[in-house]
């Protein structure tokens, strides 16, 4: 990177923060805009899109690398991709692309024969927007209507139209301050939805009736603690909405009558700090699956008319996390994981139960959309790092797994030609940390080949072991393909999560930089020859292990990064602080949570050291990690660091967290990423073959 004009350098302005007694300078806070959600400020501004051009310059050469990638990630894309139809009533549902097309077409007919709709065209809708998001789609029970969520900016504000399905009409548009998925009440006359608050938390329930004004909608429920935010979803069998608020340890449910919605929710049981608990209902009980009593949940019964009261009905299990329960007419479905594996319980309310069989010893697996009460079959979702995405449906009288669709890959793909292992790395503390590992045949072992290593590590959220078509573009260029099963997540169980985080968030870094280590001696790589991944709370997993084992890596891509936690967790008025206190902890009242905060934060540990090439990314309009935090490490990163490697940051102008909105344009940015990782870690451009 000789030939690039000078890094944009952002000044830095005197200013300090604290809490305390500590006091701690921060000079790039400036390139917080005031006005934020509105980013207006043109020094700011200038900084973001100076940094652009250097990230546009920096990949210039590289072009036809990122092109050649790109051109591969697409040939494996089947262009008109569509979904197994799914039957929900009198129709049958699906969605479908169009050869060439970025977004969706959403498509039904009657079950009986007839003609085929278009009832979404998600293409139409994202035509001349930079960005376009169709976060929900819900289907009045007459079938007549549908309920949309719709973002065309990426700050996860969306708007709640309603639609004529006959007609194709849009009839109105209740809020444009939504979020998550609206529910239909009996009579199909009444939405209830979610709204968020100038803070973006998602703070109330509220019923709008079709033809009435929105100034009249009804507010079900509105959350007073700041730190709890509020959901909406319907009972497996539609008799009742689901009125759920918590944080990331402590639920509350209330109930309502899908055919009454005026009706006072029914509170199942008050809140109990670290208690969750989430419910279905049906035959008239109510199914509970909580953490009350066992670390990895039990599921119990109520009476509706005792709500509070729970009979055990599955105990607790040291080796079997329970995850998640729907209660269908015949059987309650219950997912969970076995010794770390993914499984699906079937439950017949007289107490009979099986789990459902699956082909591999190791792979990831679901329950898929099952819209009705109580279908012939039960559709799954199915991968593993070596077999495609499957759809299956499962009859559970026969006890047979059917073969929907397994995706295709249309440039060729034989599972053949690759093998995976599953590794138990001994962390530093003794605990064994799993590790999943992809790679072709005849990978150099040794210590001769290259890994890519990815990474999460936070809110019990596990990083399972899927398919994933664009990382065969590593795998053929002698990468092998591993991700850290690391405390954080809840991959063993929910106390792998809890083991990681608050007081022991440092788990989740040692584990990661420990199976990283444990690939080196496992002979997959040597010290930095492993390139490193994460986003959004994996960003901050990026920027702690950049820090803390720079050695160790020899690229970083690092996705919206929660990097500038410290900050983050002082301010309050943020629209996520509050309820990421049981998280992370609360620096502003516990002196201990300020200083193990301040101890891991990237953007207050970068030191004068040399770092690895880093490629930083964040989204302008991301209400969840604000443009800022990635501005301000990179800019510190550059005043800092003591080595000539490349750093590059991208913000994308109309995104938000999740990147570009398009199949193609996203595909495209991950084309980059791989294309800086391969041309850093010494595979330069021509490793195009």
């Amino acid at each position: 990177m000789t030939d690039l004009p000078p890094a944009p350098i952002a000044a830095q302005r005197p200013h300090s923060y604290g809490a305390h007694g500590q006091e701690l300078s921060d000079p790039w806070a400036w390139l917080r805009d005031p006005g934020y959600p509105k980013v207006e400020d043109p020094d700011v501004l200038a900084y973001l899109k100076a940094e652009n051009a250097y990230f546009d310059a920096a990949m210039k050469p590289h072009a036809a690398l990122a092109d050649t990638l790109f051109a591969e990630m697409r040939g494996r894309m089947k262009e008109d991709e569509a979904s197994v139809p799914q039957k929900d009533g009198d129709w049958l549902y699906w969605w479908a692309f169009q050869p060439g097309a970025q977004y969706r077409q959403w498509f039904r007919r009657p079950v009986a024969g007839g003609e085929t709709r278009l009832i979404v065209d998600e293409l139409a809708e994202a035509a001349d927007r930079d960005y376009f998001r169709l976060g929900a789609l819900a289907i009045s029970p007459d079938g007549r209507l549908a309920a949309l969520m719709v973002d065309d900016d990426g700050s996860e504000r969306f708007k709640l139209k309603v639609r004529d399905l006959e007609t194709g009409a849009d009839i109105e548009t209740i809020t444009d301050q939504g979020i998550g998925a609206p529910v239909w009440t009996a009579d199909s006359r009444g939405v209830v939805f979610t709204e968020v608050n100038e803070h973006w938390r998602s703070y109330r329930a509220r019923l709008h009736r079709l033809g009435t004004p929105t100034a009249d909608d009804r507010t079900l429920y509105e959350e007073s603690d700041k730190g709890f935010s509020v959901g909406v979803g319907p009972s497996q069998d539609r008799s009742t909405i689901i009125i759920a608020t918590g944080d990331n340890t402590t639920s509350e449910v209330r109930l309502l009558p899908a055919d009454a919605p005026e009706a006072a929710p029914l509170l199942v049981a008050a809140r109990l700090k670290d208690r969750i608990y989430s419910v279905d209902v049906s035959h008239g009980r109510l199914w509970v699956l909580t953490n009350d009593d066992h670390i990895n949940f039990r599921l119990a019964e109520a009476d509706p008319a005792s709500p509070g009261e729970w009979r055990t009905v599955i105990a607790g299990s040291d080796r079997v996390y329970l995850r998640g329960v729907s209660a269908f007419a015949r059987h309650l479905a219950i997912t969970e994981r076995v010794d770390g594996l993914d499984q699906i319980r079937l439950r017949t309310y007289a107490g009979d139960e099986h789990r459902i069989a699956f082909p591999e010893p190791s792979y990831s697996a679901g329950l898929a959309s099952n819209p009705e009460y109580d279908p012939p079959a039960y559709r799954l979702s199915y991968s593993s790092l070596v077999t495609p995405d499957t759809d299956y449906d499962y009859d559970p009288d026969r006890r047979e797994l059917t073969v929907l669709k397994v995706r295709e890959v249309p440039s060729g793909y034989d599972p053949g030609h690759y093998a995976s292992e599953r590794l138990l790395v001994a962390a530093r503390d003794g605990r064994q940390v799993p590790g999943s590992v992809v790679y072709r045949r005849g990978f150099p072992r040794g210590g001769a080949g290259k890994v890519f290593l990815y990474g999460y590590g936070a809110y019990g959220h596990a990083i399972p072991p899927r398919f994933g078509t664009a990382r065969l573009s590593l795998l053929d260029r002698g990468y092998a393909y591993a991700i850290a099963h690391i405390r954080g997540g809840d991959d063993l169980g929910y106390g792998w999560y809890l083991d990681g985080k608050a007081e022991k968030r440092w788990n989740t870094f040692t584990d990661f930089v420990d199976v990283a280590k444990g690939l080196v001696a496992e002979g997959f790589a040597q010290p930095g020859q492993i390139a490193i991944q994460g986003g959004s709370a994996g960003g901050e997993l990026m920027g702690v292990v950049a820090n803390t084992d720079p050695d160790l890596w020899g690229a970083v891509v690092a996705d919206v990064p929660f990097v500038d936690v410290l900050n983050t967790m002082l301010d309050e008025s943020l629209p996520l602080t509050p309820g990421e206190w049981p998280e992370w902890g609360n620096p502003i009242t516990d002196p201990a949570a300020f200083d193990l905060i301040r101890s891991y934060s990237p953007y207050e540990n970068v030191a004068a050291k040399p770092y690895p090439p880093m490629l930083i990314t964040g989204g302008l309009n991301d209400p969840r990690v604000t443009y800022w935090e990635p501005a301000k490490w990179a800019a510190r990163l550059r005043a800092t660091k003591t080595d000539d490697n490349p750093l590059l940051l991208k913000i994308n102008m109309g995104a938000g967290h999740g990147g570009k909105s398009g199949r193609f344009d996203s595909l495209r940015e991950t084309a980059e990423a791989f294309a800086f990782v391969l041309t850093r870690m010494g595979e330069g451009d021509a490793a195009t073959a």
